[in-house]
């Protein structure tokens, strides 16, 4: 009898060749989509921190730094609009070179990006069983690719510093009840005010302590600045921080705020105050009651993040490159699917990873970046208009109502994000 034909072995999930040939395929493929999501951003050419540096310039040589303007095509007129602590962080880089200076500010924002996902995604890895290398070399690459970071980028901002100051304090040092728990939300809160919303999420979880800290680090910082360049000092905190038309235009629909989805309904006048205070009071109050509830069960990402999100919305100007918080929360809703093991929750399952992959999506080709929008008035006249004109504005919502809360139950037996070890502790 003539011997049967052998077929040839199949790959399968046991062939660790085959499985590293998967995954260098995809690495390669998402970092050669990087250079085309980044050509249309270069037109910036590091716009803001050009501002920065040149109004370090301005202010060296004796004239009042909140003096400084610059004529721009689409806003009318920039102005510096930091606090003046910022002012003091940023007054050495312009002894630099430009040159020089936009290397730093992008090798420390690419660093930042590394370790924030490293601590984002690493408990994710060990809950699963994930490949940590591959796992975290790819997370970076997308978190790379989203609008938010390659705005950043590419306009020379600083927000991904705050961001580290943010995380390791609400992740790391005030789960873990830390003398300094606090220091970083309130150094961050010094240097742009946005991160203050974390002092009242401090305030709503009861972290008493963290929250006193945080305001005396703040307080701290501002009083330094007011002792080095008081006339600034005083001319920032009575005056600018109040001119909201410093900051640039609210109907431009790189302003993904509630005030900029209101803006571009009511264009050319104002929304009305009163409307959009309440829609404000309404959102915030909603949002901050999830994320004390997300902190009460053992899950301080989920907090920070919804935190985050409603700072967003509630800011009067939130351009695109501050809206970093859709990261954290795709890897909250990557861990919520990949725990949604069980027979009963497929339906559960594919709508969380769903909902991963929109977002991703949506937020890696961006409201700006492939839109031309023009120099003129923007106005929302039909529903298309509404949804593509306030995309971030409306996922930011979505998810302040489905970002999943893991109850403590829930938690137990998982690795927490308090919990990682150190790299003396990973041999």
């Amino acid at each position: 009898m003539p011997a049967e034909p052998v077929a040839p072995p199949a790959v399968t999930e046991d062939d660790p060749g085959g499985r590293t040939v998967r995954r260098l395929v995809a690495v390669v493929a998402l970092g050669a989509v990087l250079p085309a999501l980044y050509l249309p951003g270069l037109v910036h050419n590091f716009f803001d921190l050009k501002i920065y540096m040149s109004a370090m310039d301005w202010w060296r040589v004796g004239h009042p730094l909140y003096d400084y303007v610059q004529p721009d095509r689409v806003q009318g007129e920039l102005y510096f609009t930091y606090p003046p602590f910022s002012a003091l962080l940023l007054w050495p880089f312009g002894l630099l070179r430009l040159g020089a200076t936009v290397a730093i500010f992008t090798a420390l924002t690419v660093l930042a990006v590394v370790l924030t996902t490293r601590w984002l995604v690493a408990p994710v890895i060990a809950r699963h069983d994930l490949p940590r290398t591959f796992t975290l070399i790819a997370a970076v690459l997308l978190v790379l690719a989203v609008e938010s970071i390659r705005e950043t980028i590419t306009f020379g901002q600083i927000n991904m510093l705050l961001v580290v100051l943010i995380l390791a304090d609400l992740l790391f040092a005030v789960p873990q009840a830390r003398r300094w728990a606090g220091v970083g939300v309130g150094l961050a809160t010094a240097l742009k005010l946005f991160p203050g919303i974390f002092i009242v999420y401090l305030l709503a979880t009861r972290r008493w302590r963290a929250a006193a800290v945080a305001s005396a680090t703040a307080a701290a910082a501002t009083l330094l600045a007011a002792a080095i360049a008081p006339r600034d000092s005083w001319r920032f905190w009575t005056h600018e921080l109040w001119t909201t038309e410093r900051v640039g235009r609210t109907d431009i629909v790189g302003n993904q705020s509630l005030f900029g989805l209101l803006s571009r309904f009511t264009e050319p006048e104002k929304p009305d105050r009163l409307l959009w205070l309440l829609v404000v009071a309404v959102v915030a109050a909603y949002g901050l009651w999830r994320a004390a509830r997300a902190a009460r069960a053992g899950d301080p990402l989920t907090g920070l993040t919804l935190t985050g999100l409603v700072g967003s919305l509630a800011s009067p100007i939130t351009w695109t490159h501050h809206i970093y918080w859709f990261v954290p929360a795709v890897v909250l809703l990557a861990d919520a699917a990949l725990s949604a093991d069980r027979p009963d929750e497929i339906r559960r399952r594919r709508w969380l990873a769903g909902l991963a992959l929109g977002i991703t999506a949506v937020t890696i080709y961006g409201v700006v970046t492939f839109q031309a929008w023009g120099a003129g008035a923007v106005r929302t006249d039909n529903p298309v208009d509404f949804v593509v004109q306030n995309t971030y504005v409306l996922l930011s919502l979505l998810l302040l109502a489905a970002l999943p809360v893991r109850s403590r139950v829930g938690a137990e037996n998982r690795t927490n994000w308090t919990d990682l070890p150190s790299s003396h502790d990973r041999r």
